[in-house]
């Protein structure tokens, strides 16, 4: 059952991580420099909130759950 819930909370991470892509492209511009609005500390709003905080919480989930299966 615990195994079950474990997979579908991966896979809902691994969506929700991808749904951030916005991020990872300004991420990916560290090496060039091209991105001067990197380290700008910009409010999340709406949707973006929205899925960081489920994103936080499937990850809280996630450790959760395999700690309780390691130490079953």
């Amino acid at each position: 059952m615990l195994e079950t819930i474990l997979v579908v909370v991966s896979v809902l991470i691994i969506v929700l991580v991808l749904l951030q892509g916005n991020k990872a492209q300004a991420g990916g511009q560290i090496i060039s420099g091209g991105n001067a609005e990197l380290f700008q500390n910009q409010k999340e709003r709406g949707a973006e909130l929205l899925i960081s905080r489920i994103t936080l919480v499937l990850g809280i989930a996630f450790f959760v759950i395999s700690l309780v299966l390691y130490l079953k």
